[in-house]
């Protein structure tokens, strides 16, 4: 069978995913938490053809099963470095970036972007890949993807370039406040969503002060506005998710849509947060969404006949 294997591997996790080359079904896959942050350099390949063993094997060895590798684990403190090209991105150029992972025959570590101006720097590694495949499950070649996580990204992509990206720390924020400040006390351990809570947590990113007034007053309406304790952390996602897309306001506007790609959980925040304000989603998967980007590099791949890069980087 035609086939392929798409890692997404990232500082807290391992995914991935044996895909069939011709139809891009996932025909299994795995998963785990040893992500950059629990493994030492000499581990990566090691790590990786042991989760990988049984589909290597069973395709008859390395050289009948490429392994393209997105995320973190091509960063400086990863497997190897591979490159970070500066926007415009498309997906000829990671295509032409695919860097040889060391150690490990067919085995491909995915570029990564970046922005360099006088205004702006900034840096992305695996949320390029689930743009492009996201926007392509949805047949279109241009639109606004959101990317929640610990490092949400926002990126701009039109007739199938990639034009703009922004980071914003609103999931490490989050973690932050809830955790390790004053105002996050209350929050208890079994924490679960309260939609009142991020409700008033969304009007609450538009006071005039900002979003560090706004992170506050989840203590003054705890104490004295009957903010409960099993909403408060509820109240800061509501008012960092809102900090965010108002920041993000005119890009949102010039696109009109946003297509939200992560899991259905955080999605769904964002989707609630996004139809308050009357803007349409459309909602994709990580998995899904990497699955198909790395499925177009691969077709990029095989065509130029499956080696691009004159061999690995350190």
């Amino acid at each position: 069978m035609d086939a392929f294997v798409a890692v997404d591997w990232g500082t807290s996790n391992f995914r991935a995913f044996l895909v069939d080359a011709v139809t891009g079904r996932c025909l299994d896959e795995t998963r785990s938490s040893s992500g950059l942050r629990n493994l030492s350099h000499s581990d990566f390949p090691v790590y990786c053809r042991q989760q990988l063993s049984d589909w290597l094997d069973a395709a008859g060895g390395h050289d009948r099963l490429p392994v393209y590798l997105a995320g973190m684990v091509g960063a400086r403190s990863g497997w190897a470095e591979a490159p970070q090209p500066a926007l415009p991105l498309s997906l000829q150029t990671l295509a032409a970036g695919l860097t040889s992972a060391p150690d490990f025959p067919n085995a491909w570590l995915v570029p990564g972007g970046k922005i360099v101006t006088p205004d702006h720097v900034d840096v992305m590694r695996g949320e390029e890949v689930q743009a492009f495949g996201a926007l392509s499950l949805l047949g279109q070649t241009g639109g606004l993807c959101c990317l929640p996580g610990t490092h949400s990204k926002w990126a701009s992509l039109r007739a199938g370039v990639m034009e703009h990206f922004t980071t914003l720390m609103t999931g490490e924020l989050f973690h932050a406040v809830r955790c390790h400040t004053l105002p996050g006390e209350p929050v208890p351990e079994d924490d679960r969503f309260d939609l009142e809570g991020f409700e008033r947590g969304l009007v609450a990113a538009e006071h005039p002060a900002g979003v560090l007034h706004a992170l506050f007053e989840a203590r003054s309406r705890h104490l004295h506005d009957g903010l409960a304790a099993g909403q408060v952390g509820s109240f800061f996602s509501g008012v960092l998710i809102g900090t965010e897309l108002l920041a993000m306001g005119s890009l949102i506007e010039s696109h009109g849509e946003v297509v939200v790609i992560g899991s259905h959980t955080l999605g769904e925040r964002y989707r609630q947060a996004l139809g308050s304000r009357g803007i349409p989603v459309r909602e994709v998967g990580s998995d899904a969404a990497s699955i198909a980007g790395i499925q177009l590099l691969h077709d990029i791949h095989a065509r130029a006949g499956g080696s691009l890069d004159p061999g690995p980087r350190r």
